[in-house]
C-alpha cells in the first residue's frame, strides 16, 4: 500500500513537493476548501487528490507548507480534525517561523495524539532534472519521516530539539532574503538620488558576483513580496524583542510589505527595481 501523505497547501512550492512525491509512488491528499479553481487545476495536474479534513488526519505523513502567518491556524484546524478521528500521523511543519512559534506548533499538534517534526525548507521548488530543496528537519521523531528520502525529497537531520531545524532556517532567511532587502532598499534610494547608473556601474565593476545576485534576487523577490512581509516579523521574533537588529528586520517586513503593495498599485518603485535588475540605464546622474 503506497505512503500517503497530505500536502498543505497546493501553493507552488507544495504543488512541486507533491509532484515528486507521487513520482515516487506516494498517494498524495491536499486541501482545495476556498482555493480558487486555478489552484485545483494545478493541485490536479500533479497528481493531488482533493480530500477533506477527515480524511488529511488520516494521512500517513501531513506536510504544513504555507505562509508563515498561516501555520498556526492550519497546526489548530488540523490538530481538531486529528482528534476526532483518532490518528496518529507525523505533522511535519515546514514553514519559515520562529522557533517560538514553532514550539507553539507542536503544542497544538502533541495534544490531538500527533507526532510532530520540525523542518525548515531551503531552495527553490523542485523540478524537472534537479533534486529539489533540501528539508532540513529536527526533534524526536525524525526517523519517522525517512521515507520521504525514499519518495525523491532531500531530506537532511538537524541534530536538535524542536527548534534546531527552525531556527537554521530562520538563520539563513535572515541572510539570504536580508541582502535581498538591503539591495532593494538602496536601489529605490539611489534611483530616487539620481545615482542608479553609477551604483550599478561600481557593483560590476568592485562586487561583480553580488550584483549578479541582486540582478536575480530583485524580479525574483517582488511577486513574493507579499509572503516575506510574515517571514521577516517571524525572524524579527527569533532574534528576540531586545536584540539590536530586532528592528532591522521589522523594517524589512515594512518594505516588503510597500513593495507588495505597489507591485497591486502604480508600481512606481517595482519599475525601479526591474529597471535597475535589467541594467536599463535611466539617464540620470
Amino acid at each position: 500500500m503506497p505512503t500517503t501523505i497530505a500536502v498543505l497547501a497546493p501553493g507552488a512550492m507544495g504543488s512541486a513537493v507533491a509532484q515528486r512525491l507521487t513520482e515516487h509512488g506516494a498517494r498524495v491528499l491536499t486541501s482545495l476548501a476556498g482555493r480558487s479553481a486555478a489552484t485545483a487545476q494545478r493541485a490536479t495536474a500533479t497528481g493531488m487528490i482533493a480530500a477533506d479534513d477527515a480524511e488529511i488526519a488520516g494521512a500517513d505523513i501531513i506536510l504544513s507548507i504555507v505562509p508563515p502567518g498561516e501555520a498556526l491556524a492550519l497546526a489548530e484546524r488540523l490538530a481538531a480534525a486529528i482528534t476526532r478521528q483518532q490518528t496518529t500521523p507525523i505533522f511535519v511543519d515546514c514553514n519559515a517561523v520562529s522557533v517560538e512559534t514553532v514550539r507553539k506548533v507542536e503544542e497544538i499538534v502533541e495534544s490531538s495524539g500527533a507526532r510532530f517534526v520540525d523542518a525548515g525548507i531551503i531552495g527553490f521548488p523542485p523540478r524537472p532534472g534537479h533534486p529539489g530543496p533540501s528539508f532540513f528537519v529536527s526533534g524526536e521523531h525524525t526517523g519517522d519521516v525517512a521515507v520521504l528520502e525514499e519518495l525523491g525529497l532531500d531530506l537532511r537531520v538537524v541534530q536538535g530539539p524542536v527548534g534546531a531545524a527552525s531556527a537554521l532556517k530562520m538563520s539563513y532567511a535572515g541572510i539570504n532574503k536580508g541582502v535581498t532587502a538591503v539591495a532593494a532598499a538602496m536601489v529605490l534610494a539611489a534611483t530616487r538620488a539620481g545615482a542608479a547608473d553609477a551604483l550599478r556601474e561600481e557593483l560590476g565593476r568592485s562586487q561583480p558576483q553580488l550584483l549578479a545576485k541582486i540582478d536575480g534576487a530583485l524580479p525574483d523577490m517582488v511577486p513574493k513580496a507579499y509572503r516575506w512581509v510574515a517571514e521577516m516579523r517571524e525572524i524579527a521574533a527569533f532574534l528576540g524583542p531586545d536584540h539590536p537588529a530586532n528592528l532591522v528586520y521589522e523594517g524589512f517586513a515594512r518594505l516588503f510589505e510597500h513593495i507588495a503593495a505597489d507591485e497591486k498599485g502604480e508600481q512606481t518603485d517595482v519599475a525601479q527595481l526591474t529597471a535597475f535588475a535589467e541594467g536599463e540605464k535611466t539617464g540620470k546622474g
